[in-house]
């Protein structure tokens, strides 16, 4: 069972989610104090990817709205990981286009859980994606993720059964209910932003390195 933690905005926050127990650590790049919470500038997430070579897969969510864009960003920080979940979805044609680009980094497409129509989509990306991850939409967040809630975990487990591909479980994930969720769902890994977060009137201001270092040794107990 591996770990991923969402989002992380500065080199020291990098390195003590990695030293926590973080598998996985991603940044979104965008606009600071815009729509997206966490965003960074591309020149921090080079920084922060820098410093976590061989200490954590490092994953960037990606929430340019065109191939070329998210191409182009992808080529100048050289993640180990794309994530897509805002602004453009891929494809197969997508998947080719970055392979021949940047054959070293997997494409990880999300999944939006609403209702059971997700298990199709989810489906549909299986057949080009490396990864899927599967998350709670917010009404005000665009996109997939960054929600805070859980949703209904017998559709995520009813898409790791029809998948063949690593699934990531996401959505209001914390230390007090990542058993329960590893149990139901049995995926792959489990991810977790806004619980391991230190947040005050809506807004994150930065990881909570106790509680990432309590889901991790929890999630990781649960092999």
């Amino acid at each position: 069972m591996f770990t991923q933690i969402y989002s992380i905005q500065t080199v020291e926050e990098a390195l003590a989610c990695a030293e926590a127990g973080a598998d996985r650590v991603g940044v979104l790049v965008g606009v600071p104090g815009g729509k997206f919470p966490c965003a960074i500038h591309e020149d921090e997430a080079g920084r922060i990817f820098e410093a976590l070579k061989g200490k954590a897969v490092r994953v960037l969510i990606s929430v340019a709205d065109n191939e070329e864009d998210i191409l182009s960003q992808t080529e100048r920080l050289k993640p180990d990981v794309l994530h897509l979940c805002a602004n453009f979805e891929g494809d197969a044609d997508f998947r080719e286009k970055l392979r021949a680009r940047m054959p070293e980094v997997k494409l990880m497409e999300a999944v939006g859980i609403v209702d059971e129509s997700a298990i199709e989509d989810a489906k549909k990306k299986a057949a080009y994606a490396d990864l899927l991850i599967l998350d709670s939409v917010s009404k005000t967040v665009p996109g997939v993720g960054a929600a805070g809630v859980t949703h209904d975990w017998s559709i995520d487990r009813a898409i790791v059964e029809a998948v063949d591909i690593p699934v990531i479980l996401a959505g209001g994930l914390g230390p007090e209910n990542v058993a329960e969720a590893i149990e139901a769902v049995r995926p792959d890994g489990v991810d977790s932003l806004t619980k391991t977060s230190v947040v005050k009137d809506g807004v994150i201001l930065h990881k909570d390195i106790d509680r990432v270092r309590e889901f991790c040794r929890i999630a990781k107990g649960m092999q």
